[in-house]
């Protein structure tokens, strides 16, 4: 006899959300079932879901009925007869990316470089991407989900479901400071430095040996907040009071940060990014995860005559996920300075407005199950 869960599908854009009876999912193969017990919820979901498909043509979402739902924690039920290190019964994070599996990307362990490079939950990053919502076109906003095993993290005892329900933005933070390179004794920016990525950053950064970090954000009250985190470590500015860069020369000697960190969101103005670009030193390295949504002009031989670097940086690795995992357990990263704003699956619409009424980026929001 079939089973059934309940879970949260989006039948329309612009449409309520509604909680329906669903066929429950089957592990085999290489794949295992999870039992939800938290879904974070993405601060942009909103948007995703009613414009998405008119401001991003291109980023598919998966077919409706959906179940979206990004980051997930929860229990393993079931287990495909083909899968060796997983068990019934441990406690797992999802990591949502889903790619090919056989590139030399895949093959590398760097699967947000497959041309196949899809968000489980959330929508996808080309026309491939329909025919990975083909195998694995649930999320997590849903009692169960099926994933494969490469996307499983195991969690330490001392990491709750809800802050693993903020993994993939944590992981995000994590995995574009890797890219700068060795924090240790180096100066770093992180532009919007008190939203969800910007705390993550903050929190990373710390901890890798980041000797100064100069965080930008528009409100006062969250900087400061971010800077008692570290107060002779972080330096704090509010881009409504002049230019980002010409504050971090100040406060430089003239010389600019090593690293920056680009946080700032979607809908952000792109010259604020621009601005505070100027603020990193000469040989720096610029990493973008924030995303912001314009085309930006600026001076190319500036680019190219201070042997800049810009990268972009969309997600983690399921391996970073364990190094974030084995963080925790040992105590080089301490999450307890997030706060979690949990909500029932049956809240899932009131959820999805309420997402900015909390503490900035110390507020994690979510579905818990």
């Amino acid at each position: 006899m079939t089973q059934t869960m309940r879970a949260a599908r989006l039948h329309a854009i612009n449409t309520a959300m509604k909680i329906e009876e669903v066929e429950k999912p089957v592990a085999r193969g290489t794949d295992v079932v999870v039992e939800v017990k938290a879904c974070g919820m993405v601060p942009n979901l909103a948007n995703v879901l009613n414009n998405w498909e008119s401001w991003y043509p291109h980023q598919p979402l998966p077919p409706k009925p959906a179940i979206f739902g990004l980051d997930p924690a929860g229990i393993v039920r079931e287990v495909g007869e083909q899968v060796i290190a997983i068990k019934p019964g441990d406690r797992v994070y999802v990591n949502p990316l889903r790619s090919c599996g056989a590139c030399h990307a895949c093959a590398s362990g760097q699967g947000v470089k497959c041309e196949y490079f899809t968000f489980n939950g959330y929508f996808g990053f080309s026309e491939k991407s329909a025919e990975i919502y083909g195998l694995y076109p649930d999320g997590g906003f849903a009692q169960f989900m099926r994933a494969p095993q490469g996307a499983i993290v195991k969690l330490p005892d001392n990491m709750t479901f809800p802050q693993a329900a903020r993994m993939g933005y944590l992981g995000t933070s994590y995995s574009a400071l890797k890219k700068c390179g060795i924090l240790a004794g180096k100066s770093l920016i992180i532009n919007g430095g008190t939203g969800t990525l910007g705390v993550g950053a903050a929190i990373f950064a710390l901890a890798m040996g980041a000797s100064k970090i100069y965080a930008v954000a528009r409100g006062k009250p969250l900087l400061e907040r971010l800077k008692r985190l570290a107060p002779n470590r972080i330096e704090i500015f509010s881009n409504t009071e002049g230019s980002v860069s010409e504050w971090v020369k100040s406060q430089t000697g003239g010389s600019g940060a090593d690293f920056m960190l680009d946080c700032l969101g979607a809908v952000a103005d792109v010259n604020a990014m621009k601005d505070a670009m100027y603020g990193v030193k000469r040989g720096g390295r610029i990493v973008n995860i924030g995303g912001t949504g314009s085309d930006m002009l600026f001076n190319t031989k500036w680019w190219m005559d201070n042997s800049m670097e810009l990268i972009g940086s969309a997600w983690l690795t399921t391996a970073e996920g364990m190094e974030i995992a084995e963080m925790v357990r040992t105590g080089v990263i301490d999450l307890s300075v997030l706060e979690a704003r949990a909500f029932p699956l049956d809240q899932i619409n009131e959820a999805i407005n309420g997402v900015a009424s909390g503490n900035g980026g110390f507020t994690n929001y979510l579905i818990e199950l």
